[in-house]
């Protein structure tokens, strides 16, 4: 359980970042241009295409599902090929699986170079679960770590794994249908669900919109997501005396 209650931290923390998908209703008129949290944009970033052309989005969305339906060695291999794609959640999320033995025997080491990985932005909670990782990890273990992590990283680096989302959602942009010089005009895209229904339509303006297709401001998205992410707070009330026979 307690294995379980570590992975949870993450793994709730990350639906503000990809929406889970929408229950089947009746179609619903296409909206202008919205904040990223809107329904339109959570319908928009749940469609196939959109999804296919995201890979890291694609396969830490697979990675919760499976790891919801308790299949945590599919979920690892979800996360590792979005952690491919630069996707910071999913690097901490190979990370916390290693640390915690989740679908995979326990390697600590490992685990902090993924760690390590994933705090390459500075994220505040990965940040915080490195630095947790290294003071756990004995003197052994820290550098097993070190070489470990010289491997990881230069495969998963941002440099490199940025560059090969940037590929995809470049690929994905030359498909726009409209003009040759990507004018989007009156285009509606269909948004289907599981099965092919089609649940509903939203403006190509929207779909496209360049939060989601330009890498520099889809990576200032991410940023503003992940860099000063909210924090909760507890009031602890005054100690009270409960006597015997108090209700």
């Amino acid at each position: 359980m307690r294995q379980w209650a570590a992975i949870a931290t993450l793994f709730f923390a990350w639906a503000a970042v990809l929406p889970a998908a929408e229950p089947e209703s009746t179609p619903e008129p296409a909206r202008e241009a919205a904040p990223a949290d809107a329904p339109d944009a959570r319908r928009v970033m749940n469609s196939a295409g959109f999804l296919l052309a995201h890979p890291d989005l694609r396969w830490r969305r697979e990675g919760i599902a499976a790891l919801g339906d308790g299949r945590a060695g599919e979920a690892l291999t979800y996360f590792q090929r979005a952690a491919r794609y630069a996707d910071k959640a999913s690097q901490a999320m190979v990370a916390e699986m290693l640390w915690t033995g989740t679908g995979v025997p326990v390697d600590r080491p490992r685990a902090y170079a993924w760690m390590d990985i994933a705090a390459e932005r500075a994220y505040i909670p990965f940040v915080a679960k490195r630095e947790q990782y290294w003071n756990a990890l004995s003197a052994a273990e820290r550098t097993r770590a070190l070489e470990v992590g010289r491997r990881l990283y230069e495969e998963h680096r941002d440099d490199v794994a940025k560059e090969r989302l940037e590929r995809e959602l470049a690929k994905a942009k030359r498909k726009i249908t409209g003009s040759r010089v990507g004018n989007v005009g009156n285009l509606q895209v269909m948004i289907p669900l599981a099965g092919g229904k089609v649940f509903t339509t939203i403006s190509g303006e929207r779909y496209y919109d360049d939060t989601y297709w330009e890498p520099d401001q889809y990576w200032a998205w991410q940023d503003s997501i992940w860099k000063d992410p909210p924090i909760g707070t507890v009031n602890v009330k005054p100690l009270e005396v409960v006597r015997p026979g108090d209700d």
